[in-house]
């Protein structure tokens, strides 16, 4: 596949210094740079100009969509960030079709309303923008999206093997449906880059799902360009902050993914950690996810999420093992050279992660024993 060179080389923002307050960030910018090592600045707030990138890896909680304003679940969340250092924030999930209400109408209101409970604990938060959903009746995209100019908006698929609709991803394809994904990171950007605790924001993975209606190659060819076109343009509206998009299948495309990912100086994640999965660790052409996982780190930042099938076995077939916390935290950080490590938090394994997380090699640094060198795609990298 090819990689859209003219669009890779589009990485930084022109406007950066209009989205950041130069007048009261500079004092704090020199008082910083006085007391950090080369390389580190504070992040109490973001000067103008500001190349580097926030950077504090470890441990984060991935909490479900469901989940986000359920006051019960959240209230035991925040207890636990509290009290376990080695969990250094959360990653949170919200439909496209939650924030936005009508074109260019956003609500942010739940985004901000954890922050703002983040925040005093010294906690971070990860945004991810689902453009699949795993169930026919998640309210994916906005209403508007559903037009003809927008060719509907989303296109439903199955599960492979399955009879049922069992999700709908976005019609990516389309340059009306990219331009208005566009415009949301813009306005998130615009919102939240420069805010210290806002670690990273990220896309869903690149797996497409088996469609109701079978893709021509054009589409298909035309759905991974156009996201690589979102991407650029989120490294220009997140320039201080991490953007990460998650890989997993199709294998033909990853290498085009990851290639431009690099070059943006972007972040690869990945929706599973699965140690035996045949598929994510194949070693011929196409190379699996984990390939550039393990071949990229370093370079970009990596950041797998344990999800709650990895918790049940070691292969999606179900014909591996059921692995312990400790064997995917080693796998995710031995095997994948994982920065950054989401832990699904799930009622029945929320005590096996909160023991691991207690071990010694998870307490003694800030990292939580990960990968914490700035990756060299950076500029620099600003550590809180």
């Amino acid at each position: 596949m090819r990689i859209n060179n003219f669009m890779i080389s589009n990485i930084l923002s022109k406007d950066i210094t209009q989205r950041l307050n130069a007048i009261t960030t500079a004092a704090l910018f020199f008082i910083g740079m006085l007391v950090a090592p080369v390389g580190i600045v504070s992040a109490a707030s973001l000067p103008a100009g500001t190349t580097g990138v926030k950077w504090n890896p470890g441990h984060y909680y991935t909490i479900q969509n469901w989940a986000n304003d359920d006051p019960i679940y959240m209230a035991k969340v925040y207890k636990e960030l509290k009290a376990t250092p080695a969990l250094r924030g959360m990653q949170m999930r919200f439909l496209w079709g939650w924030i936005e209400k009508s074109p260019g109408v956003y609500d942010f209101s739940i985004i901000d309303k954890h922050l703002e409970k983040l925040a005093p604990m010294g906690k971070r938060l990860v945004i991810q923008v689902q453009t699949k959903s795993f169930e026919a009746d998640w309210k994916l995209i906005p209403e508007y999206l559903k037009a003809p100019k927008y060719e509907g908006g989303a296109f439903a698929f199955r599960d492979w093997g399955s009879n049922t609709i069992d999700g709908r991803n976005i019609k990516l394809w389309n340059p009306y449906v990219r331009d208005r994904l566009i415009a949301l990171f813009k306005a998130l950007g615009q919102r939240y880059n420069s805010h210290p605790h806002v670690e990273g924001i990220g896309m869903i993975e690149t797996a497409l799902g088996q469609s109701v209606t079978p893709l021509t190659t054009a589409q298909t060819d035309k759905w991974f360009d156009n996201l690589i076109v979102v991407h650029q343009k989120m490294r220009t509206f997140f320039p201080n902050t991490m953007t990460i998009q998650e890989i997993n299948y199709p294998r033909d495309y990853l290498k085009q993914i990851a290639t431009a990912i690099v070059k943006m100086g972007g972040a690869l994640g990945c929706p599973d950690v699965y140690p035996d999965e045949p598929g994510l660790n194949y070693s011929g052409t196409p190379k699996g996810a984990y390939h550039y996982f393990s071949q990229l780190s370093g370079t970009v930042p990596i950041a797998p999420t344990v999800e709650k099938v990895n918790y049940l076995n070691t292969r999606g077939d179900k014909k591996g093992h059921v692995p312990t916390v400790q064997e995917l935290l080693v796998f995710a950080r031995d095997e994948l050279k994982s920065n950054y490590i989401f832990w699904q938090r799930l009622p029945e394994y929320v005590d096996n992660v909160l023991e691991v997380m207690n071990f010694t090699n998870q307490k003694s640094t800030p990292s939580g024993g990960l990968k914490a060198a700035c990756p060299t795609a950076y500029p620099s990298c600003i550590k809180n």
